[in-house]
């Protein structure tokens, strides 16, 4: 379990709830059924007027949440129970994440002859293209089943 960002809301009794997202990435969920925790310490109680658990806080601390939710989940979607493996560049495919300290996605990929262009994706979602030799060996955290 990987620690993740911190963040205050406030329940519905104005009280503050400390808000933390972790990463749980357990061998034998990978990919889509990974799983990304959300703890509050303390638990919220339900608001006695609904029965249900309200919190509020700020546009900016929303947006840092959906952030860490976001960074969280491809955390656990990105970790592999096999490891990262290695593919030619001409066998890259659209959802291919790069293994590396900064994960790339593959958002696109073509072959011109001896030359694979390669469209990537950051987190931030910043794409560019980039070319290699279709035998330039590109080291893969995630590998999507499939073909192109």
């Amino acid at each position: 379990m990987t620690a993740g960002s911190g963040f205050t809301f406030t329940d519905a009794e104005n009280h503050d709830v400390p808000v933390v997202v972790e990463t749980a990435v357990v061998p034998e969920e990978t990919g889509a059924d990974a799983r990304v925790s959300v703890t509050l310490s303390p638990t919220p109680a339900p608001s006695p007027s609904t029965g249900e658990l309200r919190w509020s806080c700020t546009p900016a601390a929303a947006r840092e949440l959906a952030a860490a939710l976001v960074r969280a989940a491809e955390e656990a979607e990105n970790a592999s129970a096999e490891g990262p493996v290695t593919v030619r560049a001409d066998e890259l495919r659209r959802g291919d994440v790069r293994d590396g300290e900064r994960p790339m996605t593959v958002d696109g990929a073509r072959t011109d002859g001896s030359t694979a262009h390669i469209t990537w994706k950051s987190v931030e979602g910043r794409t560019w293209t980039q070319s290699y030799d279709v035998n330039t060996a590109i080291t893969l955290r995630r590998r999507l089943p499939g073909t192109r």
